[in-house]
């Protein structure tokens, strides 16, 4: 597998760049470095400073601007700074011109992400994953690469007539790339019968965008130990529980959580995992209802979802988590300027998601188990109708319990 670019043991110092352009406005690009600095703290770098450049579109050879890029030299060079992150792919005809000019490592927001997925990952699916998503960010980043992967596999033999480095370099990745995939087809066939041994029982997949306390809800719900932190993508493996709310059982599934500018093979790798998704009869979309842009982050989700499902529409309850770190400044009385995301109460947002969901959503805290009991009663009746589908001959049992618990 590829190294880690960031060491587990050194804290490096970093330095973030992203863009204002005409389709990112300055409020929206100080959020993705705002993110950018969190998936970097995830990673184990501390970032010391941003830059933040106004451009129409990225420079072609330098991403930034001549004079900007002049800047952040400067500051790389008083400031004892290891790398400097861009919020944006690069290509990597980018990266050699600002590694020239900088003289640091350069990273771009998809191989942090990667690092991050590689420090991460615990099983062998998962590592197989992440180790085909890093083969296939590196590809096409060849031309500045100054390796000799033959080695990996002995020289004699591998290169053809007038062949180049990179040329052998690049037909010993296709060739890793081949075998991973076929070691993932293997891993799908296994999780495939896996999911058939489960039986009829109801699937719940929670779903959401990382760090929304995924994991939290699922240890609270299964009474389980699954690991939860904050950080980003604290969960790469997918973890199964059964979980039995009043009379009734179902299984409940932990995924991956979903980012912004997550690269499509970063998604298509991670097949294996969303297969889970994909055959949930319900999904439980968990959202942060304590971060400014909740509605962008929903946004994503859904968008993923509909290419990740094809389209298909699964019942859906939306669980609004973290309220108890919700905050906002109330409007004066007389106050006539517009509501802002920041001075909406969190009654008002109950009241407008509530009429947009048809009532099918929920307001938690799974870290303080508010509203737990409200929204296991919305999935046991989710999970009830789903049930009486498949077993139509239970549904005097579910009238005798329910008169019982009347």
């Amino acid at each position: 597998m590829i190294d880690h670019i960031i060491s587990k043991e050194i804290v490096e110092r970093a330095v973030l760049v992203g863009l204002i352009t005409p389709r990112q406005d300055e409020a929206k690009a100080t959020e993705y470095l705002a993110e950018l600095a969190f998936l970097a703290d995830t990673a184990g770098a501390e970032t010391v400073q941003t830059f933040l450049q106004r451009l129409d579109y990225p420079n072609p050879r330098t991403y930034v601007g001549k004079g900007k890029l002049e800047e952040i030299r400067d500051f790389v060079e008083n400031n004892d700074i290891g790398m400097v992150i861009f919020d944006d792919d690069l290509t990597s005809k980018q990266v050699a011109n600002i590694e020239s000019e900088l003289k640091v490592k350069i990273l771009d927001r998809t191989s942090l992400i990667l690092d991050i997925f590689a420090k991460r990952a615990q099983t062998a699916n998962a590592k197989t994953q992440v180790e085909l998503a890093q083969y296939q960010y590196l590809l096409p980043r060849l031309t500045r690469m100054w390796t000799h992967l033959e080695r990996q596999r002995g020289g004699i033999g591998m290169r053809g007539p007038g062949e180049t480095q990179i040329e052998t370099d690049r037909r010993i990745i296709l060739n890793k790339i081949s075998l991973l995939k076929e070691e993932l087809k293997a891993i799908d066939k296994q999780k495939a019968v896996q999911r058939k041994n489960r039986g009829k029982l109801t699937r719940v997949a929670l779903v959401g965008y990382t760090n929304v306390g995924k994991s939290t809800l699922m240890n609270l719900l299964s009474k389980s130990d699954v690991f939860a932190e904050n950080k980003l993508f604290a969960t790469l493996d997918t973890t199964v529980r059964k979980v039995i709310i009043d009379n009734l059982p179902f299984l409940l599934t932990d995924t991956v959580g979903f980012i912004r500018k997550l690269p499509t093979h970063l998604v298509d790798s991670f097949k294996s995992t969303l297969d889970e998704v994909r055959e949930a009869d319900i999904l439980v979309h968990v959202v942060d209802i304590s971060h400014p842009n909740f509605e962008e982050q929903i946004e994503v989700v859904d968008r993923t979802l509909r290419e990740v499902c094809n389209g298909a529409d699964k019942p859906m309850l939306l669980v609004f988590n973290k309220i108890d770190a919700f905050s906002y400044t109330p409007k004066d009385a007389d106050d006539l300027t517009p509501k802002t995301r920041e001075n909406v109460s969190l009654d008002e947002l109950k009241a407008s998601w509530m009429a947009k969901m048809n009532d099918n959503c929920v307001f938690i805290s799974a870290k303080k188990g508010t509203n737990i009991d409200e929204l296991k009663h919305k999935l046991y009746e989710m999970a009830k109708e789903v049930h009486l589908t498949r077993f139509p001959y239970n549904d005097f049992l579910f009238q005798k319990y329910d008169e019982e618990q009347e």
